[in-house]
Formats: C-alpha cells, structure tokens, sequence
C-alpha cells in the first residue's frame, strides 16, 4: 500500500472508532468536522460508512449538509464546495486539505495544471499562493511534481491514491474495465493465432528438409546400384578386364594406366566410366 495512504487510513481510524458513540445527528456532524479539519487524514469514504455517519444523509437538512460535506473531501473538489449551497463554512485548515485533494484530483489531466486554471479552480489569490499549496502537497507525500516557473505550469509525476471512487462512477469504472479487458483477450488471441502458424511453418520446413534428405539418400543408393551393376555387367562380358575395372573402381577410379597406348599417354588416368554412364543415365 502507498505510505500516504497508509497513514491517512491510520488517522482515520480514531474518528471511525468514534462514530460509533456520535448517536445524535449533531456530535455526528461535530464528528465530520473534527475529521476533515485533521492533520494527515485524507480518505473518508470508511467514514461515510459508518452507521452514524451514513444517517446524517437523510437527517435534518442543517446536518445533513455536513454528510454533503464530507462526501466532497472524500471524492470531490473546490469547484463541488463552492457551487454547492447551504454547506457548512470551512475552517482554514478544511479550506487548505480540500484544496490540496482538489489538486490531486486535477493531476489526472495535464491541461489542467498551468497555473492560469489551477489559480482559477481552486480560487487561490496568487501565485504565489499556489506555489506555496503544491509545495506543502509535495511535501506532505501526496504527489510527486515539480514547479515549471519559467512555463507557469506544475509538472506532476506521481499521484498516491488517497481520492475515493463517487458510487456513480462505479459502473463507469466497470465498463472500462471490461473494455479494457476484451482488448488484452483480443491480443492475446491474435498472439496464439501467429505462435500457431510461426509452428505449423516450422513442422512444414522440417519436414521438407527430411524428405530432400531422404531424396538424396535414395539417389545416392541409386547410384552405387547403377556402378555395381555395370561392374558385374562388365565381369560378365570380360572377366579378366572386368576384374580390373572393379579393382581401379574400388580405388576411387585413381590408377594409373602404367604402359602407354595407342593416342593414350604413359601415366594417364583412367577408370570411373561405371560410375559416370551410371550418372549420365539417371540425369537423361
């Protein structure tokens, strides 16, 4: 869990525990202020929970403003505060909390953060006076940003999640999700999809490689069939000369003709003619 948010649970936790004894409309709504009006306490919707607390929504209309009230620290802004009638006036230190978690809440949107719109949305007197605010709102471990004077603008890099989801957003929220949900099913579809194929083209490419193997094996036992044929071809018509053609084949057809013949130089080779018809033959 985030540390701010961490920390904020934990100073709510009193206010919750009292809540219980805050049986009449008028300590509940006592109860509201004193928790919005303390340090570090941030995150309220367990307090709007709570039995006590929850009742003030339908009570007399000058308590149940402070139920209003709280639900506004709890997911609102400044701008719900100021155009909503009839809430309770704030103390200062209400008045800072709720403009630092109206100025996480601005964070989502990078438009929102020149200091033009921020001095306007949370009805800050200066610059001055907003500088001040983000900086307190940095330091108090609420955001990461940094102060762009030169832009007039804030830069924020990290909010921590201490603004509540309002009940109607809820089913927004779920239909994103959903949304976002089918995407991710879609890829990862699309993935399977071409992993398959990326397999199916691999088991092919394999199986075309054992078959041109397997072609050549074959010629080559075609081959050696052809050159043994023609050597006992030979034997039979020749016995002594086909004798001495099997001998020169098996020694690679590399012996040399010792004594010279008619148009045949001393030394020439010869032999390898089996072998060559044999290959002449399966060629044409």
């Amino acid at each position: 869990m985030d540390p701010a948010q961490q920390k904020a649970l934990n100073a709510l936790e009193s206010f919750i525990l009292l809540s219980s004894s805050a049986s009449s409309p008028r300590a509940a709504a006592d109860l509201v202020k004193q928790a919005t009006s303390a340090p570090n306490t941030y995150v309220f919707a367990e307090l709007l929970q709570t039995k006590n607390i929850a009742a003030l929504k339908d009570g007399p209309p000058e308590y149940a403003s402070s139920y209003t009230l709280l639900e506004i620290f709890a997911w609102g802004t400044w701008a719900d505060y100021s155009s909503t009638p009839n809430l309770p006036p704030l103390t200062d230190a209400q008045a800072y909390k709720l403009r630092q978690l109206s100025l996480l809440s601005l964070s989502a949107s990078p438009s929102t953060l020149t200091y033009t719109h921020l001095l306007t949305a949370l009805s800050l007197p200066s610059t001055r006076a907003l500088e001040d605010l983000v900086i307190s709102t940095i330091y108090a471990g609420l955001l990461v940003a940094k102060l762009d004077t030169k832009s007039q603008r804030v830069d924020v890099s990290s909010v921590s999640p201490l603004r509540d989801l309002p009940p109607a957003r809820v089913p927004q929220l779920l239909s994103t999700l959903d949304t976002w949900n089918a995407r991710c099913v879609s890829v990862l579809d699309d993935l399977e999809t071409q992993i398959k194929d990326v397999r199916q083209k691999a088991l092919e490419r394999k199986k075309r490689e054992q078959r041109d193997e397997t072609a050549v094996e074959k010629l080559v036992g075609q081959a050696l069939k052809e050159r043994g044929k023609a050597g006992e071809k030979r034997m039979a018509q020749d016995p002594v000369g086909g004798r001495e053609a099997a001998v020169g084949d098996e020694n690679d057809d590399m012996d040399l003709d010792e004594k010279a013949g008619p148009g045949r130089p001393r030394g020439a080779k010869r032999g390898g003619g089996a072998f060559k018809n044999a290959a002449k033959r399966m060629m044409g």
